[in-house]
């Protein structure tokens, strides 16, 4: 998958009381560092919003297709096991690696996605220890008319309609209910928005530059 954001789009960052990697040793940290993640995360959104789902790195040549790839590595590399520096210089990497497939699929002249089209990648249910895996990429559209606005180039897409939509939502009347029932209720099993990195941490009782190794 294209993705880098470790919401829905890469590595997901373990909360730093739990198994924290070497960059999030302690509360400080790992603000820092998620500090530069969420510009990478909000890239990769944004890139999405205006490509499509897994569609930007099809656009370019095999070359820098490369190029990104080795840089989401790398990314991701310093995601897992490096340290503060590491997760700073390959944030800010990935944002101009990003940058760069927006630049050349714009001056080679391809279609951006549809405002009409909105798209997300579906996860694999089947490996749920993999954040980044996805089993196809759904396109939703307001009716059959602007399905034809669709564009899977080298993609699994499935195109569902708003109509498709409300007939799934029939099918399924928990999930529905939920809705209704509790105004704002969300369901949070993929999510492309960008979290807060205060959620992660489970009290204030420590300081910021505690290791928390140590606890």
């Amino acid at each position: 998958m294209a993705k880098t954001n470790f919401s829905v789009m890469g590595d997901a960052v373990a909360e730093p009381m739990s198994n924290p990697r070497s960059w999030a040793r302690s509360h400080s940290t790992y603000i820092a560092g998620r500090a530069y993640l969420d510009e990478a995360d909000q890239t990769a959104a944004e890139m999405e919003a205006k490509w499509g789902a897994d569609r930007l790195r099809l656009l370019v040549a095999p070359e820098l297709r490369e190029k990104f790839d080795r840089q989401r590595y790398l990314f991701n590399q310093a995601i897992w096991h490096g340290e503060l520096e590491e997760v700073r210089q390959q944030s800010m990497r990935m944002v101009r690696a990003w940058l760069a497939l927006d630049t050349a699929a714009t001056q080679a002249g391809k279609g951006k996605l549809d405002p009409q089209v909105w798209e997300i990648a579906v996860p694999d249910l089947d490996k749920p220890d993999d954040p980044t895996a996805a089993s196809y990429v759904a396109a939703i559209v307001p009716d059959h008319q602007h399905a034809r606005a669709v564009s899977a180039e080298g993609r699994k897409v499935v195109v569902y309609t708003l109509e498709e939509i409300a007939r799934l939502l029939a099918a399924m009347p928990s999930i529905a209910k939920s809705k209704v029932v509790f105004p704002g209720a969300s369901v949070t099993a993929v999510r492309r928005a960008i979290d807060d990195p205060l959620d992660g941490v489970h009290d204030t009782e420590n300081g910021l530059d505690d290791d928390l190794n140590d606890i």
